[in-house]
């Protein structure tokens, strides 16, 4: 057996914060929204394309962040997407208008976008099946921590510093992923800048689509995941405007959302020693399912806290029983594009983020948007998941185990982008 260049924990750890830095970035701003209206004159509206403008910049640039790092490498990308954010989290800082605010805030997104590619990329690099999954779990329970502690921060930080102390402190997290990416990270790819062929990568793309098990597994992960997205965009107007919540007790509602997530997650961890990840992906579904329908009951009565954050707590806590199983089945069948593959997962987990909160906007009422459009979204999700159980194969006979399909060499050299592993 290779031993793998990095460690399971270690690949966790810097996994967890390169995921980490997309939603902490969206989780320490949501808690401003409602003041930046006032401060600089403007509309809900146009405080809420800021966060959309962030999400079409995240989701969009991930389809070139991923193979970017398959083909020039995983550090040297993730430190020039993180030079990027930092360097629009200033002009954020600095903004004299919301346009300035909205620019700054897409090219946040396109920064950030690099974080839940690459991270997903080092661990189908060196890891599949069960330690992959392991390794998912153990980002997802880190990754709790950051989105849970996050809005509880941003709320503390606005009345006491003032809105621009929360770029000031996305700045900071940026230059720590840079230090990490230097000092903590190993490269995981032999570094081909021919591979930088867009023919190739369209084909890739196009393979990708048509993989049932990737399809499949990915629609769930946007249904489910994506979820947390679309929230971002009406919770703190439902709550805040509608329920009545200051940004400092907004922030401290949402660690009902992320602790669930958080606690599932440790749940999870131990359940995996006795069962497959795949088994889990059920009974999460459940929970999805559940949430779901609480969520669509705000069409029935008035929202009140615990009629708005007990479902949305419950969709969380099974999104953590989907994520570790569903985020390997998708990238299984292409390791040797796992840069593409991880960009057109995150791409369709947070498109469909993007587009359902785009959706709500158009709805201009964020509670109708929220009972009707997350409903969809887990349906979303229990369907997809079905055809995905539909379309695997029967399971063969027992055969002697291949130590090498778990570990990964001590550096992959990939081949084009456009072969993906049959």
């Amino acid at each position: 057996m290779t031993t793998p260049i990095m460690s399971e924990r270690r690949v966790s750890l810097i996994g967890a914060l390169l995921v980490a830095i997309g939603p902490v970035s969206m989780a320490l701003y949501t808690p401003a929204m409602t003041e930046l209206v006032r401060v600089f004159d403007t509309t809900e509206s146009a405080i809420k394309l800021t966060l959309t403008l962030y999400f079409g910049g995240f989701a969009c640039a991930q389809l070139i962040a991923g193979p970017l790092s398959d083909a020039l490498g995983r550090r040297p990308i993730t430190i020039a997407f993180m030079a990027l954010y930092c360097v629009a989290s200033v002009a954020a800082t600095l903004s004299p208008t919301v346009e300035v605010l909205m620019g700054a805030r897409f090219l946040q997104g396109i920064g950030a976008s690099a974080g839940i590619a690459i991270s997903r990329a080092l661990v189908r690099d060196l890891f599949t099946d069960d330690r992959s999954s392991r390794i998912m779990n153990l980002i997802g329970i880190i990754l709790a921590l950051g989105p849970a502690l996050a809005p509880t921060i941003g709320g503390l930080m606005l009345p006491v510093f003032g809105w621009q102390s929360i770029f000031l402190l996305m700045t900071v997290i940026g230059f720590l992923v840079i230090w990490v990416a230097l000092f903590s990270m190993k490269e995981t790819v032999t570094a081909d800048p021919s591979r930088l062929n867009f023919k190739a990568l369209g084909r890739t793309y196009k393979a990708l689509l048509s993989n049932p098990q990737f399809l499949s597994a990915a629609l769930v992960m946007g249904g489910a995941l994506g979820a947390l997205y679309a929230q971002a965009t009406f919770l703190p107007f439902i709550l805040m405007d509608e329920v009545g919540l200051t940004p400092a007790q907004f922030g401290a509602s949402m660690l009902a959302q992320s602790g669930s997530f958080f606690t599932a997650s440790l749940l999870v961890r131990q359940l995996m020693g006795r069962f497959s990840a795949d088994r889990l992906v059920g009974p999460g579904l459940v929970f999805v399912a559940l949430g779901s329908l609480g969520t669509l009951t705000l069409l029935l009565w008035p929202p009140s806290f615990l009629h708005v954050m007990v479902p949305v707590a419950t969709y969380s806590f099974g999104i953590a029983f989907v994520m570790p199983a569903m985020s390997t089945a998708a990238l299984a069948p292409f390791g040797r594009a796992a840069g593409a593959a991880a960009s057109m997962l995150g791409f369709i987990q947070m498109g469909s983020g993007l587009l359902v909160g785009s959706l709500g906007a158009l709805l201009g009422n964020a509670l109708l948007a929220m009972a009707t459009l997350i409903p969809m979204m887990g349906a979303v999700a229990c369907v997809s998941f079905l055809v995905y159980r539909k379309i695997q194969p029967r399971p063969a006979a027992a055969a002697p185990a291949d130590t090498r399909a778990t570990c990964g060499p001590k550096v992959t050299a990939p081949s084009p982008v456009s072969a993906p592993e049959k």
